[in-house]
């Protein structure tokens, strides 16, 4: 399981990069489309690291980033390519794998922030409680470093494109957001990790 969690969470990391150059609207509230994928990664590290283990999501967290940082790379690379004659989107290639440049460059630095910040609370609590109250540390930790990453992530990915009110009210929208899905991903927390450890003990 082990391996499907770390596919799953680096999977999940270069669809946010891509999506989060568009913006929806619900009601009056903005939020980049990247919000509704990449607050499951939070997820994804609590269940590694209450299975496996604290080395273990520091190494999902380091194949992130570094994926994320391959991915770059190879996104600069294609724009780069001279388009062939046949191709008439060139343009509007640049303007999403382009706009989603900025957004990965903001994404791995808020990424490392919030990423570790979030395994160093969880780990913490978890060394306090032992295996109970896994509601407390997947909450509490994915809570705190959310605002970190909310923070870092819209200020650098959208600074200068939308206005300064637009700016914070995307901040504090999406924040509000991630703590909703928060709350109610904790179930799925405790089904994740129930299904892991029996897949441990099947290996065992």
């Amino acid at each position: 399981m082990f391996v499907y969690l770390n596919a799953l969470f680096v999977g999940l990391l270069l669809i946010a990069n891509i999506l989060g150059v568009k913006l929806f609207s619900i009601g009056e509230f903005v939020l980049p489309a990247a919000a509704i994928v990449y607050v499951a990664t939070y997820l994804i590290t609590d269940v590694i690291g209450e299975i496996y283990g604290k080395d273990a999501a520091r190494k999902t967290v380091q194949a992130g980033f570094i994926t994320q940082v391959i991915a770059l790379i190879f996104i600069f690379i294609a724009i780069q390519l001279p388009a062939a004659p046949v191709f008439g989107s060139q343009a509007e290639f640049e303007q999403v794998l382009g706009g989603s440049f900025r957004v990965i460059l903001a994404s791995l630095i808020s990424y490392i922030a919030s990423q570790n910040l979030d395994v160093s609370i969880f780990h913490r609590l978890k060394a306090r409680h032992g295996e109970k109250k896994l509601w407390l540390r997947n909450n509490v930790s994915t809570m705190t470093s959310q605002l970190i990453d909310t923070s870092l992530f819209i200020t650098v990915a959208f600074w200068g494109t939308v206005p300064t009110s637009v700016l914070f009210g995307m901040i504090l929208t999406q924040y509000v957001f991630k703590l909703c899905v928060a709350l109610v991903d904790t179930p799925i927390a405790y089904l994740l990790v129930r299904l892991g450890r029996r897949s441990v003990g099947k290996v065992a």
